[in-house]
């Protein structure tokens, strides 16, 4: 050999029940991920969504920063699967005509209605009556027995943006936000 390198020979054959070198490093770089390394890809993906979640709820002062419509008691303006971006900023008033989520005491899925009035104490104190847009009446017949208001407290959050789903064939999806978050 005159100073030419030559190429190395990769080794194909072997005996019977003997893998070679090669099909051995293609089974290992394509074979199946271990067991651990899926539970702890798994573990990471669902505490990365919990820190997101409780982020969320630090940052907007909700319980649930966002929730889906679930009935048709707010159409037109909301349909189901729509989803609400809610804050729950405590110095806020609420006004009438905000559109709040609120939970009820003995019912589990919490409620997206529209304030309707406002009771205001002279102490300073404000419970409120609220109503589906779609409904005939108000509210008093959905909260606990002999309650006629809600309060402050029973309030998970209020809309401050929206996600529609198309409405019309002119519309694409968009992202409506109703001021700031």
């Amino acid at each position: 050999m005159s100073g030419a390198m030559s190429t190395p020979r990769i080794r194909t054959g072997g005996t019977l029940g003997h893998r070679s070198g090669a099909h051995e490093l293609n089974h290992a770089a394509t074979g199946p991920t271990p067991l651990y390394y899926q539970v702890l890809n798994f573990g990471m993906i669902v505490s990365s969504a919990l820190m997101i979640w409780k982020g969320l709820m630090v940052i907007t002062g909700s319980e649930s920063p966002i929730v889906v419509v679930l009935s048709g008691s707010m159409e037109p303006a909301f349909h189901r699967g729509d989803l609400l971006f809610l804050t729950n900023r405590v110095e806020d008033p609420i006004r009438v005509g905000e559109i709040v989520v609120f939970r009820i005491e003995g019912r589990e899925i919490p409620i997206v209605h529209r304030v309707l009035k406002i009771h205001e104490k002279q102490n300073g104190h404000i419970k409120f009556l609220t109503k589906g847009d779609n409904n005939a009446v108000d509210d008093r017949g959905l909260y606990k027995q002999g309650q006629h208001w809600l309060e402050k407290k029973d309030v998970v959050g209020r809309a401050r943006g929206f996600y529609q789903e198309n409405r019309s064939v002119e519309d694409r999806n968009y992202l409506f936000l109703i001021l700031g978050l």
